[in-house]
């Protein structure tokens, strides 16, 4: 076993249309990864991205053996890549990041230095993120919904760029529901999370793929399949609406018996209908989001499919969990 000051690592990252990129990345993380331990690997997941990015990580494999891919069959998702190339590391720290140079590799010893103060995992948060007003909004929302589903404060800290100890995944080998939060299932290994400010670049090439309706659908994923907060939510907006029905149901009928009338007017009481509909489709919509999570859970659809990778699986428990 390594003294957990330099431990082999093991850098997992999802690749989707990056292969410009890729040389660069893979570059500058040899040069950082070789200072810390001769023993690591950097594991790329082709994320059914559709352009010539798996040629590029087949020709970086073979110039290394320290580089590995996987090909998935489509576009499954980043986390359901992550979670693919996490399922295969081999060695004691996975570190993942994203593969667009935003995550600069030169962070990496600050975050296992925090990774050896005690913690399991670390989070790289960017001291100015360099996107689009609208993707930081966003991504601001979601990490506000993700600390409902982690239940850690941390989770407003939360990237991509996060180092964490590789025995944590025990805690979720038998995890099949193709709706992934990496940060979330790290959650059900342990407590001991950080965060350090890093610096965060700006992309020079190609756009991101992470648009703006993807992240709200992964928010939406993330919600209804880790928490029950929308479910309480309805709840409770159930229950004042029928405190307010119950109280205006009051005052209709004292009004009636103290000063002999009624509510005039047909727009209020439409607008109390409409109203309590509202309500009612509210609740049966998130109700129905549910359901339909237990419909798709229930076919058995897999997270990610492995077309192709550079390299032989040799651990049938890792092929087993992809």
């Amino acid at each position: 076993m390594q003294d957990f000051d330099s431990p082999s690592i093991s850098v997992v990252i999802p690749a989707f249309r990056s292969g410009k990129m890729l040389p660069e990345l893979c570059n500058r993380l040899g040069k950082i990864l070789q200072h810390i331990n001769a023993e690591y690997e950097v594991i790329i997941v082709e994320d059914g991205g559709g352009d010539q990015t798996w040629q590029v990580i087949q020709t970086l494999a073979a110039g290394d053996n320290r580089i590995r891919g996987l090909l998935h069959s489509r576009n499954y998702g980043q986390h359901n890549a992550i979670l693919s190339g996490i399922r295969v590391a081999r060695y004691e720290v996975i570190i993942t990041m994203d593969d667009d140079l935003q995550n600069p590799p030169e962070e990496i010893p600050a975050l296992l230095a925090k990774l050896a103060a005690g913690f399991d995992v670390v989070y790289g948060t960017p001291m100015q993120q360099k996107h689009g007003v609208l993707r930081d909004v966003a991504s601001q929302v979601t990490k506000r919904m993700l600390e409902s589903a982690m239940g850690a404060e941390v989770s407003r800290h939360i990237s991509a760029f996060r180092v964490f100890r590789t025995h944590l995944r025990g805690a979720f080998t038998d995890y099949r529901n193709p709706f992934v939060s990496i940060d979330v299932l790290l959650t059900w290994g342990t407590t001991r999370f950080a965060a350090i400010p890093v610096r965060h670049d700006s992309r020079t090439v190609g756009t991101s793929g992470y648009t703006l309706s993807k992240l709200v659908r992964h928010t939406l994923n993330m919600v209804t399949g880790y928490s029950v907060f929308p479910l309480q939510l309805a709840s409770w907006i159930g229950f004042l609406f029928t405190l307010f029905g119950m109280g205006l149901l009051v005052y209709v009928v004292g009004g009636y018996f103290f000063y002999g009338s009624s509510v005039a007017g047909f727009p209020f009481l439409a607008s109390i209908i409409a109203i309590f509909a509202g309500a009612q489709m509210f609740a049966l919509g998130i109700m129905g989001e549910y359901l339909a999570r237990m419909h798709v859970n229930s076919m058995g659809r897999p997270l990610a499919v492995v077309k192709e990778e550079t390299f032989p699986l040799h651990n049938s428990v890792n092929r087993e969990m992809l």
